[in-house]
C-alpha cells in the first residue's frame, strides 16, 4: 500500500504502474455494473455514464473524503506547491490504491471496494440525460416552473476520517417532505438527495 501512495516526485519506484492497473480494474468494474444496472441502455449511453463515474473529479472527491492526501509521499517540490490537494494526483493515487488492493486481496475484494466507493454515484445515474448531474437537472426543472432553488443541508456526518458518510437533506417547495441522500462526500450526498427529489416529483423513475 505504501507504493500506491508514492508519487513519482518522491522516488523512482512509484505508483504509476499500480495506477495503470487500477485504472483498468476501475473501468471494468464500473462498466460491468452499468451493464447490469441499465439493461436497455445503448453503448453510447453506457460509455457516457462510465465516463462520469471514473472521471478525475469524481475520484478526487472520493480521495479527499478518505483524506488520502494526508498519506501521500510527495517530493519537496510537490509538497511546496500543494500537490496533496491536486485533483490529478489524488485521482491517480486512488487508482493506484485499487491496483494494490487487487494484487493484495484479489479481484472480488477490489470489485467490492470499487462498488462501495461508487455506490453514491451510482444512485445519481439515470438515462434521462447522461450529460447532466441530478443537482443540475433538479435546478433546471425548478427554474422552468419559476420555483425557488433547492436548499441542501448536511444533517449528520458519521465514521472515521478515512471512511466518512455524509447525510444530506434537500428541501424544495414542490414537496412536503425533504428528500435525503448519503455518500462518502458532501457533493455525492447532495447528488443522491437531488436524484431522490426528482423521483419524488415523478420526473424520473430512477432506473430507465
Amino acid at each position: 500500500m505504501v507504493l500506491a501512495l508514492t508519487h513519482r516526485s518522491f522516488a523512482g519506484r512509484n505508483n504509476e504502474r499500480l495506477e495503470f492497473l487500477g485504472d483498468a480494474i476501475l473501468n471494468f468494474v464500473a462498466g460491468e455494473a452499468l451493464f447490469d444496472r441499465f439493461p436497455l441502455a445503448r453503448e453510447g449511453q453506457l460509455s457516457r455514464l462510465r465516463a462520469r463515474l471514473v472521471k478525475g473529479e469524481t475520484l478526487a472527491v472520493l480521495a479527499r473524503g478518505f483524506e488520502l492526501g494526508e498519506y501521500l509521499r510527495l517530493g519537496s517540490g510537490e509538497l511546496k506547491s500543494g500537490g496533496f490537494r491536486r485533483e490529478s494526483i489524488l485521482a491517480d493515487a486512488l487508482e493506484a490504491l485499487i491496483g494494490a488492493i487487487y494484487l493484495d486481496a484479489g479481484m472480488e475484494t477490489a470489485r467490492d471496494r470499487v462498488l462501495a466507493w461508487l455506490a453514491g454515484e451510482f444512485e445519481t445515474l439515470t438515462l434521462v440525460d447522461t450529460n447532466k448531474d441530478p443537482k443540475t437537472r433538479l435546478q433546471e426543472y425548478l427554474q422552468s416552473r419559476a420555483c425557488e432553488l433547492p436548499r441542501y443541508e448536511v444533517v449528520d456526518i458519521q465514521g472515521e476520517p478515512h471512511c466518512r458518510t455524509f447525510f444530506v437533506e434537500c428541501e424544495i417547495v414542490l414537496l412536503n417532505e425533504k428528500s435525503r441522500g448519503q455518500g462518502v462526500s458532501r457533493r455525492i450526498a447532495e447528488q443522491v438527495a437531488a436524484a431522490a427529489a426528482l423521483i419524488a416529483l415523478g420526473v424520473e423513475n430512477g432506473h430507465d
